[in-house]
């Protein structure tokens, strides 16, 4: 079937609409104002899929005949590509454009790494639109990382330090950039002595492809005094049923150091601690009333200068 495209709209929408995320592009400018556009997954995981989408635009004058993309499939073992092992277009106009996907599909016994998927590009020009000449030849290797397994980032943001009788937060952010998994478990597993204000366990249904998932929650540290650094380790477990019904966890595991109390601590609550007195953020008369630390100093002195002035006032009566 012969093919001539004069700039079809729904074929560079068919490029368009593939999915760029964690995506690369290869583009080419060509002997007669040919340009190419490659865009190929970063990664693609054993027994996935994946598309590589080719979009060629003949800018130039003349038109072109015999475009030709050959794929040699046998470079990378464990590579299937659908629908054919090439792409050919018969004719392209001056001015035309032609866009295309080809589906990726990873055996499981391919091999894990960076792979080269070797293409021969040709085309035929055709000299004032009536002489086809000598055809012409560009070689493209297009990178294919392929991975043993889906990758599953666990993100954590803590203190680096923390103190005995106070809060903490941590937060913790969960990102699958392969595939959407489902029946997620998040469990923090926190050393001993150490309480949270909050669960420890956060379930989801599901977690989509490259969208993150955050959940908050509060340290409390114990009452009792230490009296030299040590590391408490936290244990992040991420438990997920895969694309392919598999059960996988991943896990995490970080260290906070816990110290001795400097003489001066701001708390994360606005509260602050000097020596073994602690000034709270608030004062309670049966009901909050929220009064920073400072001010309430503040208010003690002006109190005092305020009695000094009324003696004053009453000598001089």
């Amino acid at each position: 079937m012969e093919r001539i495209l004069l700039a079809i709209p729904f074929l560079i929408g068919l490029f368009v609409l593939l999915p760029t995320s964690h995506a690369e592009t290869l583009t080419h400018n060509l002997d007669g104002g040919m340009d190419i556009e490659i865009t190929y997954p970063d990664e693609i995981v054993v027994g996935r899929e994946g598309v590589i989408s080719f979009l060629v635009k003949n800018n130039g004058w003349e038109e072109k005949q015999d475009v030709a993309f050959v794929f040699s499939v046998s470079d990378i073992p464990g590579l299937v590509l659908e629908p054919s092992e090439s792409l050919l277009i018969n004719k392209l106009a001056d001015g035309g454009s032609y866009g295309e996907n080809v589906k990726l599909h990873i055996t499981d016994d391919a091999n894990p790494g960076i792979h080269f998927l070797n293409v021969k590009y040709s085309h035929v020009l055709v000299a004032n639109n009536e002489t086809p000449q000598e055809p012409f030849f560009h070689d493209i290797a297009i990178p294919i990382t392929i991975k043993d397994d889906p990758s599953i980032t666990i993100q954590t943001k803590m203190p680096e330090s923390i103190f005995a009788n106070a809060e903490f937060p941590i937060d913790i952010e969960v990102i699958s950039s392969d595939i959407d998994i489902t029946d997620v478990n998040i469990k923090i597993i926190p050393p001993k002595d150490i309480e949270f204000r909050g669960e420890t366990l956060h379930t989801f249904s599901k977690i989509e492809k490259n969208t993150p998932v955050g959940i908050t929650s509060r340290i409390i540290t114990p009452n009792e005094e230490v009296n030299t650094e040590y590391k408490l380790p936290f244990e992040i477990v991420v438990g997920y049923t895969d694309d392919v019904g598999e059960e996988k966890t991943d896990s995490q595991t970080i260290s906070v150091v816990l110290r001795p109390r400097t003489f001066m601590e701001l708390t994360t609550d606005g509260g602050i601690w000097v020596g073994d007195f602690f000034i709270a953020p608030y004062v309670s008369l049966g009901t909050i009333i929220g009064i920073p630390a400072g001010t309430l100093f503040s208010l003690l002195i002006k109190r005092k200068t305020d009695s000094s002035k009324k003696r004053k006032k009453k000598k001089k009566a």
